[in-house]
């Protein structure tokens, strides 16, 4: 289970401040499948972030039972000048994980041919998305994080996507952000809508999807 408990996050830049979570109170049960829908900017990376712990709340509780992958998506949490394989060996050692196993594994799936064995700075947004998608299916995490991760890569590499979702959606647990209603309700069966700081929870993702639409269209 994944609790948050009067979790609010703000943001200092300058003498800018954003708020962008306010005062935070819910639990996502093991075994969720659940659908994030949020204009951009609303805060859903930053509760993706918060959620794996990769941040910190500003203020409030964060507690989980299980454990969560990093955010899988555009967002690069890897080191720029060393390779791909050489992340991914970094990030078999962290987890104690056999690195020869990991890296065949992420070699295969992510399809990056020769770009693998290249500093990260190298790739495209589309490449990090997809070492980010095999690093991650190659651990074992209780509940996965996905932040639009599935448009990545040609038909091939989506189709190889959407059989791993549904598998780990099937025996885990998955939060996902998407701006496609469709892939929302491909894997979601619940929905949550982020909206000026605040998060509400519905028993359909296809109801969270439609306040979603009429909150963008107000």
């Amino acid at each position: 289970m994944i609790s948050f408990s009067n979790v609010s996050k703000t943001y200092h830049i300058r003498k800018f401040r954003k708020d962008v979570l306010n005062d935070l109170t819910f639990s996502i049960q093991t075994g969720s499948s659940l659908g994030i829908c949020g204009a951009n900017g609303a805060g859903k990376s930053t509760l993706m972030r918060l959620i794996s712990g990769v941040e910190s709340p500003t203020s409030g509780r964060i507690e989980r039972t299980v454990s969560c992958s990093w955010p899988i998506g555009y967002s690069s949490c890897f080191q720029s000048s060393l390779t791909g394989a050489d992340n991914a060996r970094f990030i078999a050692r962290i987890y104690e994980k056999d690195v020869g196993e990991l890296l065949s594994y992420v070699e295969d799936f992510a399809q990056l041919g020769a770009y693998f064995h290249q500093p990260i700075y190298s790739y495209s947004a589309g490449m990090l998305a997809r070492l980010a998608f095999g690093i991650s299916l190659a651990i074992e995490f209780d509940c996965y994080l996905v932040d639009e991760v599935t448009a990545a890569g040609d038909d091939r590499f989506r189709q190889k996507c959407e059989e791993a979702l549904h598998y780990r959606r099937e025996n885990g647990t998955l939060l996902m952000i998407s701006h496609d209603p469709g892939t929302l309700r491909s894997y979601c069966e619940r929905g949550a809508v982020l909206h000026e700081g605040s998060l509400t929870f519905y028993d359909t993702i296809d109801e969270a999807i439609d306040i979603h639409m009429n909150n963008q269209a107000a």
